[in-house]
Parts: C-alpha cells; structure tokens; sequence
C-alpha cells in the first residue's frame, strides 16, 4: 500500500525539522507533490543522473537525498542542461525530491551523532550550540480529589520532562476561594456564595514550544469551569541543536591508533592527517563535511583533534599554530553514512507504524575524488 509523500517527510522532519537548517541552506521537497503516493523511497547522498536511474529502475516515487538538487535559485529547467534534465526526468517519472542538509547534520540523533556513535564516542556535547529549548514554569490551582488525574494529563501532554526524567511535578496543599457569579456553573458551591476549598498547587516545568498544547489539554481536564494557573519564564535554556560534537574519550588514546580505528570503523581506506602524529587524543570535535571554519572553536574547546573533511593549506597551517591535530577523511567519506542513518530511521519507524512503504539505500557511490 502507497502512503501520500507528506506522511514521510513528516516523519523525516520529525528527526530533522526544516526550519532548524542553518540560514543559507535549502532543504525539503524540491520537485515533485506532496499529496502524490510512495511505494518506495532512495536514500541517496547526491542526486544525479545515475541515481535518477537507479531510481527509475526500482520503481521509487521518492528520492531522500542529504546535498540538495536546487542549492541556489534557478532561473530556468532546461532539458539539455544537466540539472535541468534531472528535474525534467523527475517530473516526467513522478519521483519526489526530497533533501535535509545541514537540519540533520546539528540535531540530536542526526549525522553527527550517528558518526559519533559508529566510531563508539558515547560522552558528546555540542562544538557550537545553535538553538537552545526555553523553558516556563506552570502552576495551576486544583482540587484534592482531581490532582493525580491532572498531574498525569499534564505528563502526557509533554510538560515536566527533566533530563531522563518524566511526570516532574511538586504539590502544595492550601485553601482557594472563589465565589460563583450569576451564569456561572461551579464544580463546587453555590452560586453567590464564597466558597473555601482544599487545593492544591501544582507546579511543573514546560518546554516553551509545548506549553500552548499543554495548556489546552490543561484546561480540557481540569474540573473547574474557569481555570486558575500561572506561567513564570525561567532563566534556564537547554542546548537543542549545534554544529559539530565534543567527545571526551574513555582513556587517552595514540593518535595512531586512533587513526585505524577511524579507518576500521567508517570503512576508509586513505585519510589525510595534519599535526603531531606522537600526541595522545583525549578529546576530539567531530564535524562531518567540511568543518574547516571550527578549527579555532575546537582549540578553544581544548580539542585534542578534529575530525571533518575538506581541509585547505592555509587552514592545515592554522590548525598547527593552534596545536590541534586534524583527521581529515573527506568531505564525502565523513558523509555517506546519511544513507545508513536515514534508511534505518525510516524502516524502523515504518515498522512500529505499520507503514507498507519499502526504503532503498542507494548503490551509487558519486565520490568525485580517485586516490591513486
């Protein structure tokens, strides 16, 4: 069974939202319909004209690729153009593109996290945060009898998540006053009458994006009619997304044995290598693609090394002046396991969803480069 191409890239957004693409990219469907139906789906580094045919070839309605199609504006599809020719042969055989670029490279559980995870670097934080969760504080007043119904309602709706932590909540016991007005519909007492009730406070912290939803499911459950709560912004942010990884090894580990477990672990036969092989590696900043422009963020995050790609002369000599070791495997290598990420991301949330849509991970390797 087909599922409309909006379903998938709802799901694909969900791991890597479009609106956290850094400001000069350009990701989501380029070509195609998102009302039109998938049966299977590409995952593919790049597209071009050898991918478009293995597409075509196994039947795909979607193309997943990480480097966009369209990268800056176009101003005319022309057959006998190369990048024209692939948005016509795209149309033409009903096939969706689809990219995420630098959203997948910075959110968490993303392309560099996944580089992390395959080289066994498990203590990460970001090299550069980009986006942080704001947070509020939540107090709604209610009665004794309802506060464990409220308290799960609230849970559910995504407040009260604290590190590894959900249902995060603290009770106060007092006594509320209120008196009903004409037209009104109390929970409890009577109309024209002050009424004293056992209440309890309930305070719970909130990501700032949730609260709207949390309130209203809030209000949907509490038994009042009208629905007493507070909202206090609080100083802390959390780091959401960022730029590149900090790992801090288990034990200091020799840069040449790091090095072969680099090439073991990522599947690469030649690498490029600036600094002092001799050096002991206890910590290391991962930026998959071309990470050049954080050499001095990874030496002022007393990085021992940097792992990234596309390392020019100039900035090699800049890495050695600030005493930082640079791995350099590729700007390709560092980033072909987008296909790997993306196509189990997508068959394992399929199989929990039931979603009848096959995934194929590409067979075309387009790296430019030959080392001979």
């Amino acid at each position: 069974m087909a599922e409309k191409a909006k379903l998938i890239i709802d799901i694909l957004e969900t791991l890597a939202p479009k609106g956290e693409a850094l400001s000069w990219d350009n990701v989501g469907l380029q070509v195609g319909d998102q009302d039109s139906f998938v049966k299977k789906a590409l995952i593919c580094l790049d597209v071009n004209d050898k991918v478009l045919d293995e597409a075509i070839e196994n039947g795909c309605q979607m193309i997943v690729t990480h480097h966009p199609l369209i990268f800056k504006p176009i101003k005319s599809i022309l057959k006998n153009e190369v990048k024209g020719n692939i948005i016509y042969r795209a149309i033409k055989n009903n096939i969706n593109i689809y990219s995420a670029h630098t959203n997948i490279d910075i959110v968490e559980e993303g392309l560099n996290d996944f580089i992390c995870y395959k080289l066994g670097f498990s203590n990460t934080q970001f090299l550069e945060t980009i986006n942080s969760y704001s947070y509020v504080k939540l107090v709604v007043f209610v009665p004794e009898d309802c506060v464990d119904t409220l308290a799960e309602v609230l849970g559910d709706a995504g407040a009260g998540h604290i590190g590894n932590y959900s249902n995060c909540s603290f009770r106060a016991s007092g006594i509320g006053t209120f008196k009903p007005l004409t037209g009104s519909n109390p929970y409890i007492g009577e109309e024209g009458q002050v009424e004293l009730v056992k209440e309890v406070r309930l305070e719970t912290i909130v990501e700032e994006s949730k609260l709207n939803h949390v309130i209203e499911e809030m209000v949907k459950a509490h038994p009042y009619e009208e629905v007493a709560y507070d909202i206090y912004p609080l100083a802390i942010k959390k780091p959401k997304n960022g730029i590149g990884r900090v790992a801090d090894l288990d034990s200091s580990v020799p840069t040449t044995i790091l090095i072969e477990n680099i090439k073991a672990s990522l599947g690469i036969e030649n690498l490029r290598f600036i600094g002092d092989i001799n050096r002991a590696v206890n910590r290391i900043a991962v930026i998959n693609g071309s990470g050049a422009d954080y050499i001095g963020l990874a030496a002022a995050a007393k990085c021992d090394c940097l792992l990234t790609g596309d390392i020019k002369y100039h900035e090699a000599q800049l890495a050695l002046d600030l005493g930082v070791n640079v791995i350099d495997i590729g700007h390709y290598e560092s980033e072909i396991h987008f296909i790997e990420l993306v196509t189990d991301y997508l068959n394992s949330c399929f199989s929990k969803t039931n979603i009848d849509v096959e995934v194929i991970a590409s067979r075309v390797y387009n790296n430019p480069f030959q080392y001979l």
